[in-house]
């Protein structure tokens, strides 16, 4: 089984420089990345229920994994929507899919996106989780453009070990996030 890129690169550069800049004494201690989770909810499935499974497939294809549909866990009654209804879908990549799906991400997908300054660095959660959201699938090359019917968005969510968001930040800059040029933003 071939190691990704990204992989490599977490092994020879970011972890010595990681227990360099924490002062690490193990390399277990440093942090890495556990799994990436992408997800997506589609409000006009609650009418044609086509859409959700056109929006699944797609996902499937942009991830390289089968993706799951999920369904609602409370009812809203403001947005028409009732427990267990079908809203949308999810995907958990871990492993080898993980690594390949993070270097479409950073070197194909997120330069495509119309005036990219870099990602928000205000999307962790204090745990040393990052998310952030696209607003079109079709800034990745397996996406059908003609297929498409409606825009659809989707939310990536980085899963680390890192006990605190410096942390984080600093292991996902070093794989090669692309942050915007101040830390506040």
């Amino acid at each position: 089984m071939e190691t990704s890129i990204v992989n490599q690169k977490y092994q020879k550069e970011v972890v010595p420089t990681l227990k360099k800049e924490f002062g690490y004494t193990n390399s277990f201690q440093v942090p890495k990345l556990l799994k990436i989770v992408v997800n997506t909810s589609i409000k006009e499935a609650l009418q044609d229920s086509k859409i959700l499974t056109a929006v699944a497939e797609e996902l499937s294809m942009i991830t390289g994994q089968k993706s799951v549909i999920t369904k609602a866990r409370k009812s809203i009654a403001n947005f028409k929507l009732r427990q267990g209804q079908a809203i949308g879908c999810c995907v958990t990549l871990r492993g080898q899919r993980m690594y390949e799906f993070l270097t479409r991400l950073i070197d194909i997908a997120l330069p495509r996106v119309r005036d990219f300054k870099g990602v928000s660095a205000k999307g962790f959660d204090g745990n040393g989780n990052y998310t952030f959201g696209l607003t079109e699938f079709a800034v990745f090359p397996e996406a059908n453009v003609d297929k498409v019917q409606k825009a659809k968005g989707m939310n990536i969510t980085f899963v680390t070990s890192a006990k605190t968001d410096e942390e984080a930040k600093a292991l996902l800059k070093h794989i090669g996030m692309p942050f915007r040029g101040n830390a506040q933003s």
